[in-house]
Parts: structure tokens; C-alpha cells; sequence
């Protein structure tokens, strides 16, 4: 094949039939870059976005016969992809361990730098905080946040899918997905915060 990654499956036409499985071929592998761009920004390491992904192209040859609306493959792909994350470790969501879910809720980084003010002569304060730091710093905040959080977060600004499809693709209620999204930006704004306290970027404690 012309496009295969290590540990992608090779489509198993028996499974579904040849002309079926040639069918899924043809539509599907044209999407496996993507694919599996999407299971390492999911994940944070290659080994498991392969077996991810190879996974995915499993159950999508042998549930292809359900899917009515061929042009949709990538998303219907990326669906499985985000079913099987969440379902490797679902937690209930009042076990994660975010910490005080009522201080976190409180929690406002717009008004922590609005008070530090650490770039005086900037006019998009916000912004210009969090461009401040290395992807390397975003990437180990982006993974340390539960499934539960980080996957809708990632399909939000990686696949721009909007509310319904990412409630689609986590199987929850729009609502749900849009106070997962609120609590993940909150997780990821508090970490940021800290490691610019370590850093010195900010005051790691407040004036007495």
C-alpha cells in the first residue's frame, strides 16, 4: 500500500468481504496521516497512537457496512478513535482528580494576570501570557489532563468540530461537552499559572 504506518492494519477483506474491505481501503487510508496526528496529540506517545489507530481501522473495516454516508469516513474514523480513548480509561467524572472542583471553578487566569500584570505594554494580556510558553510546556499540561477533559478539548481546536459533532464523538449531551470544555481550559490555565510560578515568569506567592 501506498500509505501504511507502522502497526496500521492491513484491511482484513475476509472480515467484511473483499469488495467491502477494498471499498473501506480505498475510502479510509487516505485518512490515516491525520488519523494517527490525532491519536499522538491524544495520547503523547507513538507506540500507543499506533495501537490506537490500528484499532481503529479494525472496528471501522468490520462496522463499515453501517456507515450510509461515505463522505463523512475521516470524522466517523475519528469518532472510533475518540470512543476508544475515553473507553480505555473511563473514571467516573466525580473521581478525576482535578482537585477542589469549587476552587477550580473560582479559578480565573485572566484576573491573576490582569493583577501581575507581567506584560505591561501588552494590549491582548491573555493571549500574550499563554504565547509565552514552549509547546513542550503546553503539550505536558495538555497530557496531564484526564480523558474525560483533554479529548474534547483536542477535537475542539485540532478536528474544529463544533459542540454537536464533539457530542457525537464522546457520546454526551452538548451541554456535558461544553462544561467539560470550561473545566479542561480551566485545568490547563491553572497548571500554565504554576509553571509560570516556577519559572519566575510570575510571583509564585501573593503579598501579604
Amino acid at each position: 500500500m501506498s500509505r501504511h504506518l507502522p502497526g496500521a492494519p492491513e484491511p482484513e477483506t475476509s472480515a467484511a468481504g473483499g469488495g467491502a474491505g477494498h471499498h473501506f481501503e480505498a475510502l479510509a487510508l487516505p485518512h490515516l496521516p491525520a488519523l494517527y496526528r490525532l491519536a499522538v496529540r491524544l495520547t503523547g506517545r507513538p507506540q500507543d497512537a499506533e495501537d490506537l489507530v490500528q484499532e481503529t481501522y479494525i472496528k471501522g473495516l468490520r462496522a463499515f457496512p453501517s456507515l450510509r454516508e461515505t463522505a463523512r469516513v475521516r470524522s466517523w474514523l475519528a469518532q472510533i478513535l475518540t470512543r476508544l480513548v475515553i473507553d480505555r480509561h473511563r473514571v467516573p467524572e466525580r473521581e478525576l482528580a482535578v482537585g477542589d472542583l469549587t476552587e477550580l471553578d473560582r479559578f480565573s487566569l485572566y484576573d491573576l494576570i490582569w493583577d501581575e500584570d507581567p506584560l505591561p505594554y501588552s494590549d491582548h494580556l491573555h493571549r500574550d501570557f499563554l504565547a509565552q510558553f514552549p509547546d513542550d510546556d503546553v503539550r505536558r499540561a495538555l497530557l496531564a489532563l484526564p480523558d474525560v477533559y483533554r479529548v474534547p478539548l483536542v477535537l475542539l481546536y485540532v478536528e474544529d468540530l463544533s459542540y454537536r459533532e464533539l457530542a457525537d464523538a464522546v457520546g454526551c449531551p452538548v451541554g456535558t461537552v461544553m462544561s467539560r470544555l470550561h473545566r479542561a481550559r480551566k485545568i490547563l490555565e491553572r497548571d500554565l499559572w504554576e509553571c509560570a510560578k516556577r519559572r519566575g515568569f510570575v510571583k509564585s506567592e501573593e503579598p501579604p
